[in-house]
């Protein structure tokens, strides 16, 4: 095998897998703005977790839900590409509904953390007072 074709086929080295991994990360929140903006909120309901001393149940709750809006929006962003790519950038009816589809499940995904972060934050926010 030569080195061109190395890049060719299913990639057998955990440590390169890794490597992609961390790349494709890096692309998304390098590339997608709405990404920045899910990760910034992500990390202050963390620091809020740290502030109110959440318990072991809260922060289970509070990392899932975090975490599942970032996924989400990793997969919602793979859609748009995998879209962009076989459209050449044109619009396409059936392309159109998949990229909604997609942006309404980091919708969803995203109201599902609000509603956590509200159980978890309100009533702490509230004996503040």
């Amino acid at each position: 095998m030569d080195s061109k074709d190395k890049n060719i086929g299913k990639n057998k080295q955990f440590i390169s897998s890794i490597e992609f991994a961390f790349t494709g990360i890096k692309t998304v929140f390098k590339e997608e703005r709405n990404m920045r903006k899910h990760v910034g909120l992500g990390i202050v309901a963390i620091i809020a977790g740290f502030i109110f001393r959440l318990s072991q149940m809260e922060w289970l709750w509070l990392l899932l839900a975090v975490f599942l809006v970032w996924i989400v929006e990793i997969i919602n962003t793979v859609f748009e590409n995998v879209v962009d790519m076989f459209t050449d950038f044109h619009f396409h009816p059936i392309g159109k509904k998949i990229k909604d589809m997609a942006a309404g499940a980091v919708l969803m995904t995203a109201v599902f953390a609000l509603v956590v972060a509200a159980i978890i934050f309100l009533p702490k926010f509230l004996q503040l007072f």
